[in-house]
């Protein structure tokens, strides 16, 4: 199986919905096997009868039961996991209508999985207003993320030995990406649109724990000198302060 995408959910049906509905878009990649695996918090919002009734369609799987966070419920999701690659797209995100072509590329890297694939992603910032994040090259991860979480398809291999750090709470994905980039997981690019997806989520709601969730990351995970790590600071808070403004005007 080349691709576990995974889901995250609490108290968000309509969310789940809609990312059922975007993977259609990547059924159409023929002779391409993944499956969805979805960790609900337990929620008492009708979530698990949904998932019940779809009856096991694109090979999913899924729990709903209570949980310590959406880390916590994405490292659950890891363990069930059994692709080569995994994504996560919770509730709420959505595949492009590209993805296809995307999947087509990551297929034809062959048996290796000692890369984080990275594409493109679209940040809806509501109204209409969207913006799309390109990936950028590795060593952007000495600042941030090179892509999107939602655009990363991570080697299972990696996940598994790497999990999510629960003591971030909300940049356990920086941290992992970090320490599997540390260990020899370099970044490879791939071209396309992968997913799209709400500015509302929790590492784009709360900039000033994101900003020195990143800080605390980038000293004791990736080893940078204290005056850049400072500079990086001010220069997230900067941007991420300019990207929450945006979403509460929309």
């Amino acid at each position: 199986m080349l691709l576990s995408v995974i889901t995250v959910a609490w108290r968000n049906h309509a969310g789940v919905v809609k990312t059922w509905q975007s993977l259609a878009h990547l059924a159409q990649a023929k002779g391409i096997e993944f499956e969805w695996i979805v960790v609900d918090g337990n929620s008492p919002d009708g979530t698990a009868e949904f998932l019940a009734g779809l009856q096991g369609q694109y090979n999913l799987r899924f729990v709903s039961e209570k949980d310590s966070g959406i880390y916590d419920a994405m490292n659950k999701g890891i363990a069930m996991a059994q692709g080569r690659y995994a994504l996560f797209l919770n509730s709420g995100d959505a595949f492009h209508p590209e993805i296809a072509e995307v999947i087509y590329q990551l297929a034809a890297l062959g048996e290796r999985d000692d890369a984080m694939v990275i594409g493109d992603a679209l940040l809806d910032f509501g109204d209409g207003n969207k913006i799309r994040r390109s990936a950028k090259r590795g060593w952007y991860i000495y600042h941030s993320l090179p892509a999107s979480h939602q655009a990363i398809f991570f080697p299972l291999s990696g996940l598994r030995k790497y999990p999510y750090d629960l003591q971030y709470k909300v940049s356990s994905d920086y941290a992992l990406a970090a320490k599997m980039y540390k260990n020899g997981y370099a970044f490879k690019r791939i071209k396309g649109l992968v997913s799209e997806f709400s500015m509302g989520g929790v590492s784009t709601s709360n900039n000033i724990e994101l900003c020195r969730d990143a800080r605390h990351v980038q000293r004791e995970i990736l080893r940078v000198p204290g005056f850049v790590a400072e500079l990086s600071f001010r220069l997230r808070l900067k941007t991420t302060g300019k990207a929450k403004a945006l979403y509460n005007k929309a």
